[in-house]
């Protein structure tokens, strides 16, 4: 005889042997001590002052079948204490809430570390909480309709016939068509008493639907039959929707809603750029719903939420489940009272928290709904872990510290917050109305953390740092700032985002952003670590640090940007000379590197970026799809100032920005950048409102790359394929440097149909030539030629204008006010240049005593002339040199010496070079030509970036050295194309055999031609003997503004 004794290995915590009954009771004043390997069960609701675990002290709360509500101003679990709900095996079943009460400003002693109202986990301390598994959130797999709740729609069609009346017989309890008929009471006065006997039939409270299809009333209203009813006339098909009276909506989801039931709460996001469009609702029992449904308590969404893909992208909002069995709020005042957030909030902000101190034994968080948590005040957040190291095994964690299944909303400071602590995994967490930065990376250091399949939406600015402040709070909060310092609240706050993550070493894996009062995703950059973390890596650590994994993210509701991967926070403390405030945004590159160390490149990467900040990398978009204005219209509202045309057939929608804000897929900006295999679809442009495919960042007093690549670009239902700006909103005066010299190279042609060829400002007479092709719809020419950058960096003063003239157009100059402020100690001027041509260069104000020459994008041998103006009786020393700008050294390589044979200044030598000083004119020649080689997409050679310094000694009392009048005609050159324009491709739909011509009245052939409307008059000729073919005309209010119209006749027009 054998006995099989079969063990359950799941016990649960409430299970346990050895646990004694603790019955509290009710008592504001009670402070409560579990110590001393004591090991308690709550049974019951309880009311204490507060509870300390510590010392092997155990407090477990009963899996009740009746609801427990425990209030408490704040659990403390020290050293050996631990807290029970639930486990990973067995989840918590029953309904608990903890109810963290207290003000503010209680008069009993906060705690130095955790503060007031909070569950707090000490060194040593055991916080395990796991309540239901229940789908976090999940999407909307059916579009809903403002105004649509649960009804039946029923079709007429015209197969009824081609005449008569229509009858549906409808059950208003069900919804259900129990009968159907057509009467032809057009032909036929028999018909009219068949309807008549029809009707008399039916019984009462049926709902009787007709609908007259095409004519009906020839022989119906001489019967007297029908005459109250009202008549229409039936289109292809026509339809009745019967609406049930049930004050619900039922949902239809992308997988089944595990674990939601009747009365729990959940929200839908925005579909809109609004994220103010998210609506919430409670669940009802729907014993009909599949797995996949779920009914929702209120009579119609305010909003349009999409629920399916278009224009091939996945544009459904998301379903976030608010509620959990296990609630952890804060006790809130029915106001705000008695701090400095009043000045920006109505309501209370003093809720509670959750915090994870150093050295914690374990903590492990699932299943749990935490309201009205946080603080406006630094370190008190709903789920904080503080410097808490390594979290998972690498720390001797295991298994891993982990936060998972969470609904973290209405809460007053952040979601999650991950300071100086890595490898902590956050999974399905829905962070929802929060303020300040939702999913935060505190100081810089934190790396290895995982936000796998986490929601964010509906995230408002905060007043806690400068990032999370929006305008208002930017420019009243002075604090850490120096006096008298007046804030720039979108250089330096305005930052608010659903992730910010500040170490780019961290995974991101399923989340949405889906709506934030600015950017859905932000990687930036602490130069050296800040706060408590001070001293954890070297400088620039985290700017050479690489990406952890990326994947299968989306954003969309926030006002600024989905993702921006760029910018820092500023390190140190206000000073006289940068008075923001500590943590201001500021300018940051992103160059990531094997180990961080800006000496290794990634995976054999080439150096290069954004000169001089970035150390290396390019910018890579492939295989990406841009929607310009999809099927997605949005929705019409109270007050909206952003509704307006749109799309291609010009309907109304809800519009970015405003209704003349120019919509770019693709914003080119410094560089390098390759966009490859990419696909923009529905860029409209509209009279008033440019759009276009790819398009540049608005006024930009920044450089602009020649070795920006775009190739295997496809367009589908588009007007203008790039546009680079003109005077007028948004663009304002285009007087800023950067928005002078933009440039991109089209490898294949697949954007100007010319293979190879340079995109150029039309005005910019520095990189054009005579056979150059100008586009006006573009403000655009397409040019050919070898392309680089000279960066002229001045200094004694730095307050000044730079014209640059091609000997090729000496009266197409170029004006440049610089890249930097005027207040700066130096400036930069980074004109594009042709290789190989000749310049000169004049100021507004008396010539610097001090330039340098960077050559940027120089290849071995490229070289171009300068001719720069000084007053008369300047005398100049001037050196070439290396500067590495990785160790920061230089290193002197030759000298330029004076020849009074201006020919000699072409045979510069890497040791010596000459110059030509032609006192006449002003103008102190050179050639300034790279002696290095340079990798692919580097700025600079790979021994460092070669530089030409000029030291000039310059005459006190001098004027501005502007030395045009001297300069031309007498050293203007006549225009030269040194690299031919390729062939235009053969494929192209714009070379036909018939030959279009646009003319608003005129004569072509002898044959005059005039225009009856305003607009434009398109006329084709055969283009063999010159015969007009046809003539057509297309009026403004037709075209508003835009040929697309046009486009379509053209490519409609057969050869001939």
């Amino acid at each position: 005889m054998t006995l099989t004794l079969l063990v359950d290995p799941t016990v649960c915590p409430d299970r346990e042997p050895g646990l004694q009954p603790w019955t509290p009771g009710h008592s504001e004043a009670h402070h409560v001590t579990i110590g001393y390997g004591r090991k308690v069960i709550l049974t019951s609701s309880a009311t204490v002052h507060s509870i300390e675990i510590l010392n092997g002290g155990k407090l477990v709360i009963a899996d009740s079948y009746r609801p427990i509500l425990l209030r408490t101003k704040h659990i403390l679990i020290g050293n050996r204490g631990q807290l029970h709900i639930g486990s990973p095996d067995c989840p918590y079943k029953g309904n608990l809430t903890i109810s963290l009460f207290g003000r503010s400003d209680d008069t009993d002693t906060e705690h130095s570390y955790f503060g007031r109202k909070y569950i707090g986990v000490g060194t040593g301390g055991t916080l395990e909480i796991h309540g239901e598994k229940k789908l976090s959130w999940t999407f909307l797999n059916k579009t809903l309709h403002p105004g649509e709740s649960e009804d039946n729609s029923y079709l007429f069609e015209r197969g009824w016939g081609n005449r008569g009346i229509i009858v549906h017989v409808i059950d208003p309890k069900t919804g259900e068509v129990l009968h159907n008929d057509r009467f032809d009471t057009y032909r036929s006065k028999e018909e009219s008493r068949r309807l008549a006997q029809y009707v008399d039939v039916v019984d009462n409270g049926m709902i009787l639907a007709m609908m007259v299809n095409d004519e009906g009333s020839n022989n119906l209203e001489d019967s007297g039959i029908l005459k109250p009813i009202l008549y229409y006339t039936l289109r292809p098909q026509a339809s009745i929707s019967i609406v049930h009276l049930s004050n619900s909506t039922v949902l239809e989801l992308a997988e089944p809603a595990e674990g939601w039931g009747p009365g729990d709460r959940l929200v839908l996001a925005s579909t809109d750029y609004s994220m103010h469009q998210a609506e919430e609702f409670t669940i009802l029992p729907c014993p009909a719903c599949g797995p996949t449904q779920v009914k929702v308590q209120g009579e119609c969404p305010v909003f349009l939420h999409m629920g399916e893909e278009v224009d091939g992208v996945d544009m459904r909002a998301e379903v976030g489940l608010l509620s959990r069995n296990i609630l952890v709020r804060g006790e809130m005042e029915p106001g705000c009272y008695g701090n400095e957030a009043c000045k920006f909030f109505a309501f209370d902000t003093f809720g509670g928290h959750v915090k994870v101190e150093r050295g914690f034994k374990s903590v492990h968080v699932s299943g749990v709904e935490l309201q009205h948590m946080g603080q406006q005040s630094m370190g008190h957040y709903p789920v904080h872990f503080h410097m808490n190291g390594d979290v998972d095994q690498k720390g001797g964690y295991d298994p891993p510290t982990s936060v998972s299944d969470l609904s973290i909303h209405h809460t007053f400071s952040r979601c999650v917050t991950v300071h100086g602590s890595n490898g902590l995994l956050v999974k399905d967490v829905v962070g929802y109305d929060a303020l300040g930065h939702c999913f935060f990376t505190e100081d810089g250091p934190e790396e290895r953390n995982t936000f796998d399949h986490c929601l964010g939406l509906m995230i408002r600015a905060g007043t806690l740092l400068p990032s999370d402040r929006d305008s208002k709070m930017c420019r009243d909060i002075t604090q850490g700032a120096f006096p008298g310092y007046v804030a720039n609240p979108r250089q330096d706050c305005s930052a608010t985002s659903t992730f910010w993550i500040a170490n780019p070493n961290n995974n991101l894996i399923n989340c949405a952003a889906a709506g934030s009062e600015e950017t859905g995703f932000w990687f930036l950059f602490h130069h050296v670590p800040t706060g408590a973390s001070e001293g954890m890596y070297s400088p620039g650590r985290s700017e050479h640090t690489p990406m952890g994994q990326f994947t299968n993210n989306r954003a969309h509701s926030n006002y600024r940007a989905g993702m921006i991967l760029d910018n820092g926070v500023k390190t140190t403390q206000a000073n006289d000379k940068d008075k923001r405030p500590f943590l201001s945004l500021v300018g940051a590159r992103y160059g990531p590197h094997q180990d961080a160390d800006p000496f290794k490149p990634l995976d054999g990467g080439k150096d290069g970026g954004t000169f001089p900040d970035d150390d290396g990398s390019r910018q890579e978009v492939k295989n990406s799809l841009f929607v310009g204005e999809s099927e997605n219209r949005g929705m019409p509202i109270p007050d909206n100032r952003i509704w307006g045309p749109g799309g291609p057939d010009l309907n109304g929608r809800t519009l970015p920005r405003g209704v003349d804000f120019p919509i770019r897929g693709m914003q080119i900006y410094d560089g390098p950048i390759n966009v490859q295999n990419c696909t923009f679809r529905k860029y409209i442009a509209l009279d008033g409102r440019h759009t276009s495919a790819f398009g540049f960042r608005l006024n930009n007093s920044w450089q602009s790359c020649p070795n920006n690549n775009v190739t295997d670009i496809t367009f589908d239902d588009i007007t203008s394929r790039v546009f680079f700006g003109e005077p007028g909103p948004w663009f304002n005066k285009m007087q800023m440097d950067g928005d002078k010299t933009t440039i991109f190279h089209d490898v294949d042609g697949s954007v100007s149909e010319y293979p190879g060829a340079f995109l150029v400002k039309e005005d910019n007479w520095l990189l054009r030539h005579p056979d150059c092709i100008d586009v006006p719809d573009w403000r655009a020419a397409i040019c050919s030629g070898h392309y680089a950058q000279i960066y002229i960096q001045t200094r004694n003063p730095a307050s000044l204008n730079m014209q640059m003239v091609k000997d090729e157009y000496p009266d197409r100059p170029l004006t440049l006010e610089g890249a930097l402020g005027k207040k700066k100690h130096y400036q930069q001027f980074q004109p594009v240049v042709t290789l190989g041509k000749g310049y000169t260069v004049h100021w507004d104000q008396a010539a610097p005593a001090e330039i340098t020459v960077w050559l940027i994008n120089f290849n071995r041998n490229d070289w171009i002339n300068v001719g720069l103006c000084y007053p008369p009786g300047t005398t100049f020393t001037i050196i070439s040199d290396i500067h590495n700008r990785l160790t920061k050294q230089t290193r002197k390589t030759g000298v330029f010496m004076r020849t009074t044979q201006r020919d000699k200044i072409n045979q510069s030598h890497l040791s010596r070079g000459y110059y030509y000083w032609e006192e006449d004119t002003g103008l102190l020649f050179l050639r300034v030509k790279a002696h290095n080689e340079k990798e692919d997409f580097a700025f600079c050679s790979v021994k460092g970036c070669e530089r030409v310094k000029i030291t000039a000694v310059i005459p006190k009392g001098s004027g501005p050295s502007d030395c045009m009048t001297q300069a031309y005609p007498l050293h203007a050159e006549m225009p030269i194309v040194d690299v031919p324009m390729p062939r235009k491709l053969p494929s192209a739909k714009l070379v036909r055999t018939a030959l279009s011509l646009l003319v608003t009245s005129g004569t072509v052939n002898g044959r005059k031609l005039y225009q009856p409307d305003d607009g434009v008059q398109l006329t084709v000729m055969d283009g063999h003997d010159g015969t007009l073919v046809e003539s057509k005309g297309f009026r403004n209010s037709i075209l508003q503004g835009v040929p697309a119209q046009i486009e379509s006749y053209v490519n409609n027009l057969t050869d001939q």
